[in-house]
């Protein structure tokens, strides 16, 4: 991962949009028309077939083109970032696939459908989701977590010595 970012971002991104296309392409196929239910584990987890045409947890509905337009920003955006950047972190690597993935996942629903196949379910009143939401929540997180609690120097965004500082300190007040 340390040589080339960008690639393992996408790689990490395109294993996400796999898994997230699967996953829906196997609701879509075997649970019928949207609403239908099924336990996954106990009352844990259930499979909820539905079609949501709103952004994450289902809120403004019919914003379809919006959406499309915010996702294809931040792929194009987590692309740019890890190849101009280069993170060294695979924190942050990871987290940046995820993310890409995640929205590169319900872009495709949106373009193709309209509305993204949403069909995890977990008690609470939580909202249902899917692969896609759960990856850029995830990546999001650990985006938060590692800007918070990661290394503060220069070094640890960039793996690229020629973009470095020769003096430790030099450039960060």
């Amino acid at each position: 991962m340390r040589g080339r970012p960008a690639v393992a971002v996408v790689l990490i991104a395109a294993a996400v949009v796999a898994l997230d296309q699967i996953a829906k392409g196997l609701v879509r196929a075997t649970m019928g028309l949207p609403g239908t239910s099924v336990p996954l584990v106990d009352d844990l987890v259930r499979l909820t077939y539905t079609r949501n045409a709103g952004a994450a947890f289902g809120i403004l509905q019919g914003g379809s083109p919006v959406f499309i337009a915010v996702s294809v920003i931040v792929v194009i955006s987590v692309i740019v970032y890890a190849g101009r950047w280069r993170p060294s972190s695979p924190w942050v690597i990871v987290s940046l696939g995820l993310v890409g993935g995640g929205a590169a996942g319900n872009l495709v629903d949106r373009a193709l459908n309209g509305w993204v196949t949403d069909f995890i379910q977990v008690p609470f009143n939580f909202p249902v989701f899917n692969v896609a939401d759960a990856s850029i929540c995830v990546g999001v997180g650990m985006l938060v977590w590692w800007l918070l609690f990661g290394p503060t120097s220069h070094e640890a965004v960039t793996s690229d010595a020629s973009e470095r500082p020769e003096n430790p300190g030099e450039g960060s007040q």
